[in-house]
């Protein structure tokens, strides 16, 4: 490939909005509160980023984002860095017991958790679970 081709190639990949996947919020201190406040879903993703199994959940979620834009459209995603909050007023105000958990929230209701699982199956009914109470707000 001529070096002309590769960038017009690249240049209709960045073009192509069904290609590219919203990055999800990086987390603050208030801020999932301020989104649930709005009415939305969230969708808090405790992570970090020498963590093996939070890199497999990463490639999932991705995976399904990418299969349904409904879950980006609708769910609002936060990733919680560990490293940063993993002491936090928020991890402990949710339980939250490690890194790689996952959890779905609406108001002031926790509507699902999972903690340190990475299959498909598990982690796309949790997204399911955050669409259908998205959905019906």
């Amino acid at each position: 490939m001529n070096r002309r081709s590769f960038v017009i190639t690249g240049l209709a990949d960045l073009a192509t909005p069904s290609l590219v996947l919203a990055a999800p919020v990086a987390y603050t201190d208030g801020l999932a509160k301020t989104h649930l406040a709005k009415g939305e879903v969230v969708f808090l993703d405790f992570k970090a980023d020498w963590c093996g199994t939070c890199k497999a959940q990463e490639r999932v979620i991705n995976a399904l984002k990418g299969e349904n834009p409904d879950y980006e459209a609708k769910v609002t995603f936060i990733n919680v860095d560990w490293d940063a909050h993993g002491k936090g007023a928020l991890v402990k105000e949710l339980n939250i017991p490690r890194r790689s958990t996952l959890v779905v929230l609406k108001g002031e209701e926790e509507l699902g958790r999972i903690v340190a699982g990475t299959g498909k199956d598990e982690i796309k009914a949790l997204m399911d679970v955050a669409l259908a109470a998205a959905v019906s707000s």
